[in-house]
Formats: C-alpha cells, structure tokens, sequence
C-alpha cells in the first residue's frame, strides 16, 4: 500500500519496490503450493513406485547418492538464505530499531509512534520477512530436488541398460520407464511453471531495483545488506537454471549411454529398440515456463543482461 500511496520519486520506488516483490514472490509460493499440494505428494510418491524404484543394490546405491546430494544442496542453501536473513536482521536491528525506524517502508493502518506500538509492528516486520526466507527455501529446494531426481532416474536407467547383455526380456520395462521419466519431468514442469516463471520476472526487477539503490548510496550497513540480499536472488535463480540445465545435459547423455553398452552381442530385433531410444533421447529433458524461458544457463546469463538493461533506463529516468 505504501508503494501506491506515498511513493512520488524513484528513490522511494526502488527502496520499497524489492521488499514488495520479495514477499509477493513468497506468498504465490505459498499459495500454489497449497492449491497442488495433493498433485505434489503424488508426485513424490511416484519414485517409489514402479517404474522409479530401485529394483537392486546397485541402483539403490544410485538413489541413495543422488539423495544425499539433494540433503546436502538442501542444508548449504538453507544456511546461505537463513544466514543473510541473520545479517539482515541484525543490521536492522542495529541501525533501524534504536532510531524507531521500520525494517521497510510499509503502511499500516494506524499510529505507531507510541513505543510499545512500534516493538508491535517491528517484531511483526522482522518475523515476516524471516517467514519469507523460509517459505523460499522449503519450495526451491523442493523444486531443485525433485529435478535432481529426474537425473537419479536417467542413471538408473542407463544402470538397466547395460544389463540388458544378461537379460534381454527387460528391454520393454526400460522402455516404459524412459517413457515415465518423460511423463514425470512434464509433470513436474506443468506444477511448478507458474512459480518458475513469476520468480524469474520479480528477480529481474528485483535485482535492477537493488542495483539502482546501490548506485546512489555509499557503503554503508544498509548497503551491505542490499548486496548479500542480491547475492541471494542471484543464487536463487542460479540453481533453477543450474539444475534445469544439468537435467537436459543428462537427457542428451543418455544416447551416448546406450551406444556404450554391449549392444554388438543383442538380437536385431533389440538394436532397433535400441535406435529408437536414442533417437529419443536427442530431444532433451527441458524444462520451461509459458514456454519461453527454459532453465538452463542461457536464461541465467539473459537475465542478467535484461537486469542491467532495465538498471540503465531507471539511471537514465533520474538523470533526465
């Protein structure tokens, strides 16, 4: 509201316009979340059913270390987004709340001059912004989990493949769990495509309001914050982008998996089946939103170049 209201000048603008879109960001998070919660267990449940399961020691030792890269991806990102919120919120505390000034810009409905007022809608401010790192954190990792499986399920595919020298028979259960894995990554795309692409959109602003206010302060705790706070969207769109493109990486691979099996000693009629999965496999895993920007390291470097091109329009906006 106070975006609507009281901002009159691009300085105002910009220092609202971060924390406006950082916890409009968290609530449709949130809210999509809540409305494909059932989809989402679904999904989640579907790695351990056939064809996703492992079905031997060895694929369950793939399982096992793909989990533990997801559990470790999961805890650095937690401390690198908890620990600049932890920075944040002590600068804030100390340069904001002994002058009784707000952690942001922010209408409310009422006066708060009177101390305890204050205490009130600060300890308010400061738990809401912890609430938003939080509800960050749970579905990007959720979401960079889920495309760490997609890889999971490519290896232990290949894993089947070359065994295939030893039993010949299971050729069409791997064929119908390289169609599952396809089925699985497009669901996947489908629930969360929504998110991908709003958190893209408010990063790109997000990052070229930060850089604006940055450009015209001097450094400062304030600024400080600002920075760890942008090295925070930056790596919040980096690993949508860095796991998308490992999962189109690992797609293509698979082609150049099946060409390294014992393929010379299988029957024909195998060969060809063979053929067909790795003309299928050129066409690669890609996940997208609205069907225009796809999560690989393209659109990572596109949106830093859109965020400096919008940075320069806002610099030439102030200087006209």
């Amino acid at each position: 509201m106070d975006i609507v209201l009281n901002v009159d000048n691009p300085d105002d603008f910009t220092n609202n316009l971060y924390m406006m879109l950082n916890v409009s960001v968290s609530g449709y998070k949130l809210l999509i979340m809540w409305i494909n919660y059932t989809n989402v267990a679904t999904l989640i449940n579907k790695l351990n059913e056939e064809p996703f399961k492992p079905l031997d020691s060895d694929e369950l030792e793939i399982r096992r270390k793909f989990d533990k890269l997801i559990r470790m991806n999961t805890l650095r990102y937690t401390i690198l987004i908890e620990s600049s919120w932890s920075c944040s919120g002590l600068t804030s505390l100390l340069a904001d709340f002994r002058h009784k000034r707000l952690t942001y810009r922010e209408w409310v409905p009422y006066d708060y001059s009177s101390y305890m007022v204050f205490c009130i809608t600060y300890a308010h401010q400061f738990l809401s912004t912890f609430y938003c790192a939080t509800v960050n954190v749970a579905c990007d990792t959720l979401i960079c989990g889920l495309l760490m499986h997609v890889c999971c399920q490519i290896e232990i595919l290949e894993h089947r493949l070359k065994k295939l020298v030893n039993n010949q028979d299971t050729l069409g259960y791997c064929i119908h769990h390289h169609n599952s894995i396809f089925e699985f990554a497009s669901l996947v795309n489908t629930r969360f495509s929504q998110i991908i692409g709003f958190q893209f959109i408010t990063s790109t602003l997000i990052i070229c309001s930060n850089l604006f206010q940055l450009s015209k302060s001097s450094l400062s705790a304030d600024s400080i914050a600002l920075i760890i706070y942008t090295c925070c969207m930056l790596t919040q769109v980096f690993i949508y982008c860095w796991f998308g493109n490992k999962v189109k990486s690992k797609s293509v691979q698979l082609a150049d998996s099946v060409f390294e099996t014992e393929w010379t000693m299988l029957k024909n009629s195998i060969k060809k089946d063979l053929l067909i999965i790795m003309q299928r496999a050129m066409e690669p895993i890609e996940f997208t939103t609205a069907h225009i920007i796809s999560l690989n390291l393209d659109s990572f470097v596109a949106l830093l170049k859109t965020s400096y091109s919008v940075y320069n329009l806002l610099i030439q906006v102030q200087e006209e």
